[in-house]
């Protein structure tokens, strides 16, 4: 991506002010599997800002900004639901979890139930299981 483009787009990765932000400002405290770059401020807040107290933190996607990219741990330690940084303390995966499938809505790869207009239009006939509500019932 050009020098101009990271000036005037968000929506693609990072902007310049964020990157130099994160450089200068910031510490980087881990990543996650998806490559993202999680960092929290080095000062703490001035007392006049409205969020004094509250450590700022953010994240550098790798790719497309995409908060579903976020896993479940992080987005809690960005959100301050916990303090310490989430590699130190994640539990063991469970059994059932599964890996992580990117949010696919407006792609080609999105859910179309039966009867959808890209899939054609056509639904099942019904099945004559059905009674219509009637007021007088």
């Amino acid at each position: 991506m050009s020098f101009f483009s990271k000036i005037f787009t968000w929506w693609d990765g990072a902007t310049v002010t964020t990157l130099l932000d994160s450089k200068l400002r910031g510490e980087e405290v881990g990543h996650d599997a998806e490559g993202n770059r999680y960092f929290r401020a080095r000062k703490a807040r001035a007392k006049g800002d409205p969020f004094a107290g509250r450590e700022r933190r953010w994240v550098i996607y790798k790719g497309a900004n995409d908060a579903s990219r976020v896993p479940s741990e992080w987005h809690g330690w960005l959100h301050g639901a916990f303090d310490s940084v989430p590699e130190s303390n994640l539990p063991a995966p469970r059994i059932w979890e599964v890996d992580y499938s990117p949010n696919a809505t407006g792609t080609p790869n999105a859910y179309r139930p039966q009867g959808a207009l890209e899939r054609g239009g056509k639904r099942a006939a019904a099945t004559g299981d059905y009674q219509a509500w009637t007021p007088d019932a």
